[in-house]
């Protein structure tokens, strides 16, 4: 097997047509209870489900909330201590006072020997951020290995109908939440919105599950989920519609109205209750909101054009350099994941802590890009043309800092994610853009280009070139554009820049395109081994270079039978007999395929007709059901699954008389028999049948021959990922 489907058995298949069926037979034995039972069933039902989707999106804001203020205060712990109380951060020390004139907050170098002395400053600023990342790297190598990484490519093979075992769980979800707040107040080069979607999805699996409804169907589960990633991101950027459109755009493979709805209700109470806990005491559901009163300018189109290059390039290169630094880190360093975070941790706050723009807190950085610049200087002179070549070069460098360190430090065993940080790439650079426009234009006024600018007025805002560079890198890191562009005018409400926002996105993502085929979460599918079978995978659904690459390679599955891929049928195909079988060959049977999930059934040994599929934990279910458990002596006893046999005693021992007149012990089963599994024929196209997996859903396919029905061979959903896979390396 292929390095990139390596790890596809420790995935466990969902079969959604047999889930389906599973739920609608429990809606039919409740409508056996008469019409106004159920009629309060379906009340019960409906308010069950707005509960929970309740409780989740208030148990995700207030989780975030805290997050927040507790990043903040570790944020400001490298800089300084209050001296009113520790646990005070600057902003709380220093409530009443103007910035840099609090006496009440004092630097480490102050703290500890009363004077300035800027090396202090320095080593405490690194010392105190490597103590932070290399805790969070402990806690997680040791208690929840799960929680490390961005969690979106998992959560997208969960939603797309695989099971991650304990990547959900409860000890994921706390371990997520205080490496989280660590690991982005240690100073490295990581954000919290994409495990914000983990944490998030962490919260719906962990209250649904106290549910029967939810932990019996695991599409009404894939649908609190879906909900629950929606308000993850709504609560990481105070921007419900936008989080609603990511959920449904790069995330979920199924999205039907009634999910949508309830997505945004999720999101709704979420972003409510972020609301009401305030965590920056601004009134502001994230840091770096803003807001612009000026409009543009045609003539910006080329700077904006040149963003949106930016932006792309900046993503191809990102993704492409950072899988490199993926497939090194699994192959050298998968043994020392806590002295890789601490020697990138030292490496990264002893060269941010140099340059201004990267020493702040990459959200409170953003809050000083994108805003409008109107009286005064500004936070570090950024608004004073007389620093403006200070502030060109500072920027400059702090792009290459923090896009250095972005490669590097996103994937490493802490929680982080690639949102912020490619946000305020793309804002430094668009700063620096906007910055050199107005340069341009206060220097020469007579040009041409600049002729729509009144005399004497400020004509170029670099706030809104930054804006739209954190527009720009973000789509071109995850090729994301609607809800981009959404979740862009949710934060700043700038009806007029929607255009521009278009603009740059676009051109983000063509030229991203170009240079790598998906987003960095789709790349980090493929190289971890991850199953997912993406709905968009078709020459129709493909763009830019890659997509015409692979166009041929997808057409030849037009003309490739499903003979080509299925697993024939053999000798060591398992297989049960409808017709009867021994018990004690049953049981050889179970004990020795622990990692099958089912059976074809077959008429008899001889002729091989199809007759259905049984589920294996079925069948032992309903084994321990009549005291027939592995390991034990078995009895002489006869097993049936004929869909034909009597339904008198279905799941039970009884005796039946042979035509001899002899008695025999015999164990009915058919009632477990799927006696309408998807099938197809030898010939039918290899396309045609990877359609059916991504349409309906089921866990297998099963060949049968054209003229009698005798079973030829079956085809699971991990065998047409692994086809698809090796097609496309």
């Amino acid at each position: 097997m292929s390095g990139s489907t390596a790890r596809f058995d420790e995935f466990e298949t969902v079969d959604w047509m047999a889930d389906a069926a599973r739920e609608r037979r429990h809606q039919l034995r409740r409508a056996e209870g008469g019409r106004r039972q159920q009629l309060l069933w379906r009340a019960y039902d409906a308010v069950e489900s707005w509960v929970v989707v309740l409780v989740v999106g208030a148990l995700i804001g207030l989780n975030t909330a805290m997050i927040s203020i507790v990043t903040e205060w570790l944020s400001d712990a490298k800089l300084g201590v209050c001296r009113r109380g520790w646990w005070l951060n600057e902003k709380f020390c220093c409530w009443m006072h103007d910035q840099g004139a609090c006496a009440a907050w004092a630097t480490w170098d102050q703290a500890v020997l009363g004077t300035q002395a800027g090396f202090v400053r320095w080593l405490a600023f690194v010392v105190l951020g490597t103590a932070f990342a290399t805790v969070c790297a402990w806690l997680v190598k040791v208690y929840a290995p799960l929680a490390a990484g961005s969690g979106l490519p998992e959560i997208k093979a969960i939603l797309g109908g695989f099971v991650i075992r304990g990547f959900m769980g409860v000890w994921t979800l706390l371990m997520k939440s205080v490496g989280l707040a660590l690991a982005v107040g240690s100073g490295l080069s990581v954000g919290k919105e994409g495990p914000a979607v983990h944490m998030g999805c962490c919260v719906g699996n962990v209250v649904s599950r106290n549910f029967a409804r939810y932990r019996r169907s695991a599409a009404r589960q894939r649908e609190i989920v879906s909900a629950a990633a929606a308000a993850g991101v709504a609560v990481a950027f105070g921007a419900p519609v936008g989080g609603v459109l990511f959920s449904m755009e790069d995330l979920s493979s199924r999205f039907p109205r009634k999910t949508l709805w309830r997505s945004f209700f999720c999101a709704l109470i979420a972003t409510v209750s972020l609301q009401a806990m305030d965590p920056f005491w601004t009134g502001k559901l994230v840091m770096f909101q803003a807001s612009y009163d000026r409009d543009w300018h045609m003539f910006e189109v080329l700077f904006f054009a040149l963003i949106g290059a930016f932006g792309g390039v900046y993503g191809g290169l990102c993704i492409r350099l950072n899988l490199r630094v993926a497939a090194f880190r699994k192959r050298y360093l998968a043994t020392r994941a806590v002295q890789e975070v601490a020697v990138l941790a030292a490496a990264t706050t002893a060269i941010t802590y140099l340059n201004s723009f990267t020493r702040e807190d990459m959200g409170e950085l953003l809050s000083y890009l994108l805003q409008e610049c109107k009286d005064g200087d500004g936070w570090n002179g950024i608004c004073a043309r007389s620093n403006a070549g200070r502030v060109a070069w500072g920027l400059a460098a702090a792009t290459l800092i923090r896009a250095v360190g972005t490669v590097l430090a996103y994937g490493c065993k802490v929680p982080c994610g690639i949102f912020v940080p490619s946000m305020a790439i793309g804002a430094s650079f668009g700063r620096l853009v906007g910055t050199i426009a107005e340069m341009l234009q206060a220097a020469h006024p007579q040009w041409r280009l600049f002729a729509q600018c009144a005399p004497d007025t400020s004509c170029i805002t670099p706030a809104t070139y930054a804006f739209l560079g954190a527009a720009a890198a973000m789509c071109g890191v995850t090729k994301v554009t609607v809800s981009v562009v959404v979740i862009m005018y949710e934060l700043t409400g700038a009806l007029n820049f929607l255009v521009p926002t278009v603009i740059v996105v676009m051109v983000a993502r063509i030229i991203g395109d170009a240079i790598v085929e998906g987003g960095i979460s789709e790349q980090l599918i493929l190289l971890n081994g991850l199953p997912f079978l993406d709905e968009e995978h078709s020459s129709s659904g493909k763009s830019g270079v890659s997509g015409l690459e692979h166009a041929a390679e997808d057409e030849a599955l037009l003309d490739m039978p499903v003979a080509a891929l299925m697993r024939a049928y053999d000798d060591d195909m398992h297989v049960v007999y409808a017709e009867g079988m021994a018990l004690a060959a049953l049981l050889r049977l179970v004990s020795s395929t622990m990692d099958i999930r089912g059976y074809p059934v077959v008429d008899n040994e001889r002729d091989l007709r199809l007759i259905g599929y049984v589920g294996r934990n079925a069948v032992i279910r309903a084994l321990a059901a009549n005291g027939l458990f592995l390991g034990q002596e078995p009895p002489q006893l006869a097993v049936m699954f004929a869909p034909g046999a009597s339904h008198r005693h279905q799941g039970q021992v009884s005796s039946i008389h042979s035509h001899s007149g002899t008695s025999l012990s015999v164990l009915n089963l058919s009632e477990l028999v799927n006696t309408s599994p998807v099938t197809v024929r030898p010939h039918t196209s290899a396309e045609t049948t990877i359609e059916l997996f991504r349409k309906l859903g089921p866990r297998v396919i099963l060949v049968t021959s054209e003229d009698d029905g005798r079973l030829e061979g079956l085809l699971t959903r991990k065998d047409v990922l692994c086809h698809i896979r090796n097609q496309h390396r």
